[in-house]
């Protein structure tokens, strides 16, 4: 009987977590905007770009291409202000589905990058819609501000290629 009791408690752990509630990634998890939450040289961007344009298709989401790689302080900054922004993360949420491109000495991606508008600086963002075709190609620089991004640039950025706009 102890066994069952103890079986049942430890069962019960993971959904009630420590902080006695459950817990819901969707709502507080950055990373549920991403398809591709790393810019990874070995992944193929074609393949990615076919199951994110599924996933976008089916969430009526538009698609934002984040190219990029770990050795750009810019891109980390902008990972790093996408996830300490809630208004921003909320936004990506509710319209895109974020698939990072690695370019990398290891990957450049040029075929795959090929098919887009020459990046003349790193990040760089592309905004597709669902079915993967080019809306919009972004110069991050122009959404700078100081040593990181402005909330409102990048808001209005967002809802002027929102879905919903």
């Amino acid at each position: 009987m102890r066994f069952g009791i103890f079986t049942a408690c430890m069962c019960l752990v993971p959904l009630v977590g420590c902080g006695g509630g459950f817990h819901s990634t969707e709502q507080s998890d950055p990373a549920a905007v991403y398809s591709v939450d790393k810019y990874d040289p070995a992944r193929n961007a074609a393949a990615d770009l076919t199951e994110t344009s599924e996933l976008a298709k089916q969430s009526g989401k538009r698609i934002l291409l984040q190219v990029g790689g770990n050795w750009c302080g810019w891109c980390r900054a902008l990972d790093k202000f996408i996830r300490d922004t809630p208004s921003v993360t909320s936004a990506l949420r509710d319209g895109y589905v974020i698939m990072k491109v690695n370019m990398s000495e290891e990957n450049r991606n040029q075929e795959f990058l090929g098919r887009f508008p020459k990046i003349k600086g790193y990040p760089h963002i592309f905004v597709l819609d669902s079915d993967g075709t080019l809306l919009h190609s972004q110069d991050t620089g122009l959404l700078e501000e100081g040593k990181s991004y402005s909330e409102k640039a990048l808001l209005e950025f967002l809802k002027q290629w929102s879905p919903t706009s």
